[in-house]
């Protein structure tokens, strides 16, 4: 019966998703995706004669965790293939031409008949999930073809749907794991709980992919060095209405000699505008840049960027934290050793609790404590190096999540089969 009801779940999801098609975009996108999927597949795999491993994200946030994972695997087993599938167009159109693996595509929907389909043309060695998004069908296909599966930096809490009363199957999926690589010891609690002892504790590859970001070898941005011209910077990356809005409060009160960043969550068109209405008259756009402007409020209309401009910040603000999905990557922020500030809806993610903890983070929610605080580091320097200093230790003590995964990868010989 439940299986039944989830496929169900996933015959309604699909045709909502058609029905949006007509009017927002990116469900479009997830349905033109989609079409002729398989075939498409097949015939890209066709001539392909090596062994090959599968690694599949939901979206975008979760490549950039796997990332790290990726990168080795195609350096340790270069005579494999890699296959990268994604569920969501805000991942394929972003990476749909990622050099590091041989093949991007989107993966079908879930149900028996694609799963048979999907597993069988890509016939992975190995397959590596990030973080979460389970499929039942999927995952089973695998299990029933005795196809490892690992799934990495994932973490558990209370309140989803494994440890319900109702989530047997779920609780299933998780039984078709070879191994599951978690975040913290809390997860592994929860999953002894209701059985699942094949776990362990490797960490959060965002650690590996922020620290290796950071150490790569980047060209200068020009418009950040004009723009920024020894002034203090406030970078505000991933913001939404309720940050611009918040740091435009906040911005009116900060000490002088202060100028401002932000790096929008999208960059449509409408989204552009209504930050140039709220910042009016002291706001240009990365596009627009003139050498000669005397404005404080940079707005970045290019994707791409968010992780070298942290570089040039003093403070950062991370958006997402007034939205009900919760602050956004806190790490590309603290990996540069600068305090990390956001708002009040931060506690499903755990790095953003233990910044707070560590006294490396601060959560706000009014405009003018936010304002006060900057102006307080400004005169207070050896209470903002401390919480400078405390934001790169935390995520220095943090690595080492993907030398975890691959030494057990080595360990099973699972790719070391001709």
């Amino acid at each position: 019966m439940a299986v039944l009801i989830y496929w169900l779940a996933i015959r309604c999801y699909a045709l909502f998703i058609r029905i949006a098609s007509f009017f927002n975009p990116k469900a479009r996108l997830f349905i033109r995706g989609r079409k002729d999927l398989l075939s498409r597949i097949r015939y890209a795999l066709i001539n392909e004669r090596r062994a090959r491993i599968w690694v599949h994200c939901a979206s975008l946030g979760e490549f950039e965790q796997g990332r790290p994972v990726i990168e080795q695997l195609r350096k340790k087993y270069p005579h494999y293939a890699i296959v990268l599938t994604f569920f969501s167009p805000s991942g394929y159109e972003v990476r749909k031409d990622y050099e590091g693996v041989d093949y991007v595509f989107y993966l079908p929907l879930d149900s028996f008949s694609n799963a048979k389909k999907f597993i069988d043309l890509v016939q992975p060695r190995l397959a590596v999930f990030v973080k979460y998004e389970l499929w039942y069908f999927m995952l089973s296909r695998c299990a029933a073809k005795d196809i490892p599966l690992l799934l990495i930096s994932a973490i558990f809490r209370e309140g989803q749907s494994f440890f319900k009363w109702y989530g047997a199957l779920h609780r299933n999926m998780l039984q078709c794991f070879s191994h599951i690589f978690v975040q913290d010891n809390v997860s592994v609690q929860m999953l002894y709980k209701i059985g699942i002892s094949n776990v362990s504790i490797a960490g959060d590859t965002r650690f590996d992919r922020v620290a290796e970001s950071v150490q790569q070898k980047q060209q200068s941005l020009s418009i950040a060095e004009s723009f920024c011209n020894d002034n203090k910077i406030l970078v505000a990356g991933s913001t939404w209405e309720d940050d611009e809005l918040f740091l435009k409060r906040a911005f009116e009160k900060m000490p002088s000699g202060w100028k401002l960043i932000v790096v929008p969550h999208e960059v449509h068109g409408t989204h552009l505008n209504k930050i140039e209405e709220i910042f009016k008259g002291d706001l240009i756009r990365w596009s627009h840049w003139d050498n000669n402007t005397d404005k404080r409020v940079l707005v970045v209309d290019k994707v791409g960027l968010l992780l070298q401009l942290y570089s040039y910040a003093r403070v950062a603000w991370i958006g997402g934290g007034f939205g009900k999905e919760g602050v956004h990557n806190v790490l590309e922020a603290a990996v540069y050793g600068i305090p990390v500030c956001y708002g009040p809806i931060y506690h499903q993610f755990l790095e953003a609790q233990e910044l707070i903890t560590e006294e490396a983070g601060v959560s706000f929610t009014d405009a003018d404590e936010f304002a006060k605080r900057i102006a307080h580091w400004d005169n207070d320097p050896l209470g903002y190096e401390r919480y400078a200093k405390a934001a790169g230790n935390y995520v220095a003590s943090h690595i080492g999540a993907t030398k975890k995964i691959m030494d057990y990868i080595e360990e099973k010989n699972w790719l070391n089969i001709p």
